[in-house]
């Protein structure tokens, strides 16, 4: 990260501009790093909703890490609102704190600080806090006294109801700490094609990623598990519509203006006129409007079944549209919008949508009312980080 208080994915296109050409994905398979997780420190400022939104729709980005601490004396002053607009993006967040540690009892205590910082941030329990360990101060101190520091923070922080990682980098590995406490690792090698680091929880690819909504550089990592997702599937925020080369490729040309989205990150004025049964897993409310807001009028329990006309995409929920018996529309929370689902849905018909040069798998599954994961489980696709132009989906 080298984010010291002293030192201040993206959605891949099916038409890729590469130096001065353009190539289409039907034509050139690309592989490289994805920009699962960004981290975000004290240097990186305090971040609106709309960046957070960019991240995540044009980038694939689902998680943020940002920085709760740095020693046992620096407070980071921007974690309480980025936690909280990270949230409301519908990203996973989780926190890190720089470490300062010279010896044992220093770890402890730093453990200690980062904890209840970042319970009066407001990050939640059960979320990553990760130590990062790479200052002057731990290198002289070997394998021995390091391992010995990590087991000792590693209780301080599950006992604090939060989930313990370590982040280094590679070059560290086993010459500084045992590989075997390493999670994160950092390494920026020319050539992202490959991946590296598969047995970690992630990989930090570049400290240098651009994202058009937002100023400066970043440091982006790719995931390898659900780790920093909680425990629950990283792509049930939003799956990288493809992979992302920090050198030779930029995010989908979309406006800049996020003046389609709502507070809470789903769109305000997206609907589509798929029919179809949805079977629901949970009691879930029955609403007056595609809202969370409106008036409650019933519920449905788990089993239950109901017939609807039409999807709304409203609050980053798909809506069910059904008639009522008294003449009035209603409405049911199939699901977030890439993310859990409330039931199973069946439509009456089958359909299909041709892929376009521009489209992302994550939009066309936005666009019609479905998650990614449904897309990818119902056209078998094997990597969904890959459409081609002129491919046909069924939904």
């Amino acid at each position: 990260m080298k984010k010291s208080k002293l030192i201040a994915g993206a959605a891949l296109m099916v038409g890729l501009t590469i130096g001065g050409t353009v190539a289409t994905i039907s034509q050139q398979k690309i592989e490289a790093a994805r920009t699962d997780m960004v981290d975000l420190s004290n240097h990186n400022g305090s971040f609106s909703l709309g960046e957070f939104l960019s991240m995540r729709n044009d980038y694939g980005v689902k998680a943020i890490t940002t920085k709760i601490s740095e020693g046992n004396y620096y407070a980071d002053p921007y974690a309480t609102g980025n936690i909280r607009t990270a949230q409301q993006a519908g990203l996973y967040i989780n926190g890190y704190y720089f470490c300062r540690y010279t010896n044992v009892a220093q770890a402890k205590a730093e453990a200690e600080y980062a904890v209840q910082v970042a319970r009066n941030d407001g990050l939640p329990t059960n979320a990553v806090l990760c130590a990062d360990i790479e200052a002057s101060q731990q290198r002289g101190l070997g394998t021995y006294v390091n391992s010995l520091a990590i087991e000792a923070m590693k209780q301080i922080v599950e006992a604090g109801g939060y989930r313990f990682d370590v982040y280094s980098m590679s070059s560290w590995g086993d010459s500084v700490i045992p590989w075997k406490y390493i999670g994160w690792i950092a390494n920026y090698p020319y050539n992202l094609t490959v991946d590296r680091y598969t047995k970690g929880h992630a990989w930090q690819f570049t400290d240098k990623q651009h994202f058009k909504d937002s100023y400066g550089n970043f440091d982006a990592s790719q995931l390898y598990d659900d780790y920093y997702t909680g425990g629950l599937n990283k792509n049930a925020v939003i799956s990288n519509a493809a992979t992302h080369h920090v050198d030779t490729q930029h995010a989908t040309n979309k406006p800049a203006s996020n003046s389609n989205m709502t507070a809470d990150g789903g769109s305000s004025n997206e609907d589509y006129a798929q029919r179809g049964t949805f079977t629901t897993n949970t009691t879930l409310n029955i609403r007056t409007a595609p809202s969370t807001s409106a008036a409650v009028v019933g519920s449905y329990a788990p089993g239950e079944s109901l017939t609807y006309d039409h999807v709304y995409i409203r609050g980053g929920y798909a809506w069910a549209r059904y008639m009522s018996y008294s003449g009035q529309y209603h409405y049911v929370a199939m699901g977030r919008m890439g993310g859990e689902e409330y039931g199973t849905r069946r439509t009456y018909s089958s359909r299909t949508y041709t892929v376009h040069s521009g489209d992302t798998l994550s939009g066309i599954a936005r666009k019609l009312g479905v998650s990614v994961s449904y897309l990818v489980n119902k056209n078998g696709i094997n990597n969904a980080n890959l459409i081609f132009v002129g491919e046909t989906l069924s939904y």
